[in-house]
Parts: C-alpha cells; structure tokens; sequence
C-alpha cells in the first residue's frame, strides 16, 4: 500500500465582500453590477420602492398579490406561457412585498441572461394583472391564513407587530394583508397600486455573476432598458414609533402541550454607529448553540431544543425613521414556562451585571467574520445583500466595513450594545399557549403586566 504525503494547507487568501460598480440606464433605472468569475448561475435582484406602507385603507395584501401576479402573465404571453418561456431558459422567478418595497428575483444560467432578463423586463413593463389569474391568487392567499392563524410561531409575531406599534402604523398589522383586506382585493386595485408606485426611476436591479463577455450595457438597454414610467419620486415614509413598556400578553391556545415565546422591542437600525456592537453582543447572547441563552436554557435546564437573539431590520433610512426588531424566540413545555422565562430574565441581569466574556467576544467575531467567505460563495448570496443595501438606503461598501467593524469591537462595547437592546423592564412578551396553565406562573415572575387574549 502506498501512502501519499497529506496535503499541507497553502496561504489564506484574502477576502473582502465583492465591490459592485454602479451605473444608471436612460429610463432612471439604476444597476449595481458585480462581476463573479466562475459563477455561471446569475442572479438578479429588482427593488421597487412600492412600501407596504404605500397600500390603500381596507387592502393589505395589495403589494404582496401584485407581487406575486408579476410571474402570472405579460403583454406577451399568458400565465402558462410565462412559466413555460422561464423553463425554456432554465430560470426561475420569485417576488415578495415587505415593508421597504417590492423585491423581484431571478437566477438563470449565464448563457440564457438575455432572455431571462426580457421576461423579466416584460413582467415588471406590462404585467397583465388578469381577472382570473388576480382572483386565484386572491383565493390562495385567502386559503393561506387559517395555516398561518394555527402556526404558533406565525401568532406570536402578528400579536408582537400588534403590540408594539400604533394601529394607524402598517406595520402593526399582517404584512400579506387579513381576511377582510384580501377579500377586498381585484385586478383594478392591483393595476392601480402597480402604476402609482412601480416605476424604473425608483427602481434598481443588481446583477452578479460571471458576466466575461457579455455586454451587459446592451442587453440591459434591450430589456431593462425599453421600460418606461414617469419619474416621480419614492413617497416619504412615516416615522416608526414603538411603544416598549415593559408587558406580557398571553395568545390562549387551550391544551397546547408548548408555549411559543416572542420577546421584543424596537431598537437601532443600520445606519445607527451602534449596529455592528449590537449584532455582536445579540450574537453572544443567542445568536448560536453555544451562546448564553441556549447554555443556560437547553443544556443546563433542558427546557427548549433551542432559543435565538436576533436582529430583523424593519426599515433602514438615513434619515433616522428606521428601526430594527430585537427579539429573543424559542418554544418550551408548557409546564416549564414560568420556569423558563425566569432563567431567560436572570442570564439578561447577570449579562446586565457581569458583562460579556472576552471568550464569548472572540468566538462571536470568529463565527460571524469568518463563514463571511463561504456564505457569499454564491451569485445569490452576493445580490440579495446588495439588494437589501439598496432597500436600506446604505453605502455599497455597507457589508465589506460592517465585518472590518465587527473584528474591531471590544467586549466591553458589545456588552453595552447588547444590555441596552435587552433591557429587562422595556420588553414586550409575546406567549402562545394554555393560558389557564402558563398566565399565574408568569404573574408571579413580576416582569410585567399579564393580558390574555384569544
């Protein structure tokens, strides 16, 4: 048997989050490219300034079933036709309405980009929002909400949404829309919220992939190109604003066997100086399987498989309106509740007292600075966090100094951050399960006032 000499590891190669080069083309519509060597799968991202917030009275759900109508049909082809001319091309098409806008996703191979990319210019130009195509999706979204009504995960944030923000404030209400809103959804209201807020001049499509020979200033005249609208500009957003009072408020679910925690208040977004400290200590304090929260609450006392910290970003604005939702998320046994609510309060007062570890510190900044590298392996990857730079109003090189940050923030900093995104009298809890046996538990922790609804 002959044994071959290991193979010895060669030089680390540098790596920084890929640079895109900026243009605009004549209808407004603006372009990051990012050129990716080796990546013959392209991804495309499209952002339309159409905000939720931007939704007529009585029909939430408008943007997400226009979005959603914009793979159902063009000028040119039916619905059928259209999903049969992006199979051809070996793409696929997504789209999906949040709060800050309309995002369109395409990936295809390298080879079929124009093509794919004149369909997708065809379903954002003359999307053909049909009677029949606009009910049925109608219809399905109208069949989605008992499911997301049963899912404890999917109650415990429509009710923390509900809780935090003022009613007059879109985001206290379900982004896709309620029953009542859905209903009142057709195909004129569709076309109406598409041509009053769907435009190339607030728009702007990312493109990263391996784009060696490809003119791509052509084939984005050729299809980005040839869309037209009128060049107003994005509507001004409101301020978000959050009542944070400390409080409890239990979703009764009769004989469930677990209780679905959401604990959450609104804190700095983005363009805060705060925000990379602040992902660093939410990290440390449940961002993995060895963070303080799942120690504590799965390995020592065995009540969860699992409980999270995190960081979602509502809207991000250099203006200072946006807002980021800081919240911890988990489940436990029904009759651990009490029990565990009060060991999740007492790792938030001892970190409150004692500090993050430089340990805890530097294992957070080696996790989330080094699978930097292997979790933009892909042309997606790479899009879609341009894409959400776009959509948060940040600078291109947002990504690439937000690690250089991360590596330079001390312990003492991250603790700061993060003791100030959990302060344990200024958090909205959010419990679904058996109120008849988790409500008194709870009232005897004394972490905030205990409301019951149904």
């Amino acid at each position: 048997m002959q044994f071959h000499p290991q193979p010895q590891p060669g030089p680390a190669t540098p790596w920084a989050f890929p640079a895109p080069e900026r243009g605009a083309l004549p209808n407004g519509l603006t372009v990051l490219r990012c050129d990716r060597p080796g990546q013959q799968l392209v991804a495309v991202e499209v952002f339309l300034a159409a905000p939720l917030e931007a939704e007529p009275q009585g029909l939430d759900g408008v943007a997400t079933i226009m979005s959603r109508a914009f793979t159902e049909g063009t000028d040119k082809h039916s619905a059928e036709e259209f999903a049969a001319e992006l199979e051809r091309c070996g793409a696929t098409l997504d789209a999906f309405a949040d709060h800050p806008g309309v995002r369109v996703s395409l990936e295809v191979p390298v080879s079929r980009l124009p093509k794919a990319l004149g369909l997708l210019a065809d379903a954002l130009r003359a999307p053909a929002f049909a009677d029949g195509e606009i009910e049925r999706l109608v219809r399905n979204r109208l069949d989605e909400l008992p499911h997301e009504a049963a899912n404890p995960q999917r109650r415990a944030a429509k009710q923390l949404s509900h809780e935090l923000f003022p009613a007059d404030l879109r985001m206290s209400r379900p982004r896709q829309g309620t029953e009542e809103t859905v209903r009142n959804i057709d195909s004129a209201a569709v076309r109406a919220f598409y041509e009053a807020h769907v435009r190339p001049a607030t728009a702007t499509a990312v493109v990263v992939g391996d784009l060696t020979g490809i003119d791509l200033d052509a084939v984005l005249a050729d299809t980005l190109g040839a869309w037209t609208g009128n060049t107003a500009a994005p509507r001004p957003l409101a301020p978000i604003t959050a009542d944070d009072s400390g409080r409890v408020v239990v979703v009764d679910r009769p004989g469930a066997v677990q209780t679905q925690l959401l604990i959450g208040r609104i804190g700095a977004d983005r363009h805060d100086r705060v925000w990379p400290a602040q992902v660093l200590g939410t990290y440390c304090l449940g961002g993995t399987l060895t963070s303080r929260l799942d120690r504590v609450l799965r390995e020592e006392k065995g009540y969860t498989y699992g409980v999270r910290a995190f960081g979602q970003v509502l809207r991000s604005a250099e203006d200072g309106t946006g807002a980021a939702m800081l919240a911890i998320s988990g489940s436990v046994d029904t009759e651990s509740t009490g029990p565990a609510l009060d060991d999740l309060w007492k790792v938030l007062r001892t970190l409150a007292a004692e500090g993050l570890t430089d340990a805890e510190r530097d294992v957070a900044v080696q996790n989330l600075v080094g699978v930097a590298p292997l979790k933009y392996e892909t042309a997606s990857a790479v899009a879609g966090t341009l894409a959400d730079q776009v959509e948060q109003q940040l600078p291109d090189d947002f990504q690439a100094q937000l690690y250089a940050r991360l590596a330079a923030t001390g312990t003492v900093e991250a603790t700061a951050a993060v003791v100030n995104a959990f302060p344990v009298d200024k958090l909205v809890t959010v419990l679904v399960g058996d109120a008849s046996r988790i409500a008194d538990p709870v009232r005897a922790l004394n972490i905030g006032e205990v409301t019951v609804v149904s």
